[in-house]
């Protein structure tokens, strides 16, 4: 796969933009693994390679597991998640796939239960973030970087 464009260059300025609210959602206090396990549920859902390779590496930096990774996409099976968590990706869902789900009430019960509305604004506005990335790494063909597994000698 060939990237189309670069997106940075072709439009420093609304990116800046795009950045400034990535730096906001990061300071409002939501905890930076949820953070990671929303971005990187989001990208799945999309499939967007380029984000789930960069949120995937994030998380791990930031001390989350392996198998919290792993199982990410079938995260109602695991006992793994807590609550706030579980509340979170399902708002994540809902959200991400709003044309489809519209955002549903038994979903919003859940979110209210476990975030204020400023954090349920917050988290709404992480996932709003996450799913623009990810429209435009789609968009736009961004490749991750590639590791080459060393060769044994």
């Amino acid at each position: 796969m060939k990237p189309r464009m670069n997106f940075y260059q072709a439009a420093p300025d609304t990116m800046k933009a795009l950045m400034a609210l990535e730096t906001q959602i990061q300071s409002t206090g939501l905890e930076k693994s949820l953070i990671e396990l929303v971005k990187i549920r989001a990208s799945q859902i999309n499939g967007c390679a380029f984000c789930i390779n960069m949120h995937t590496e994030d998380a791990r930096k930031r001390g989350e597991t392996e198998q919290r990774i792993y199982l990410l996409d079938a995260w109602r099976e695991s006992p793994l998640y807590t609550d706030r968590e579980r509340a979170a990706l399902a708002w994540t869902e809902s959200v991400t796939l709003i044309a489809r789900t519209h955002a549903p009430d038994d979903v919003y019960e859940q979110v209210r239960a476990q975030f204020s509305e400023e954090e349920t604004v917050n988290l709404t506005m992480l996932i709003g973030a996450i799913n623009a990335w990810n429209r435009i790494a789609i968009a736009f063909r961004a490749v991750h970087p590639v590791k080459v597994k060393a060769s044994v000698a």
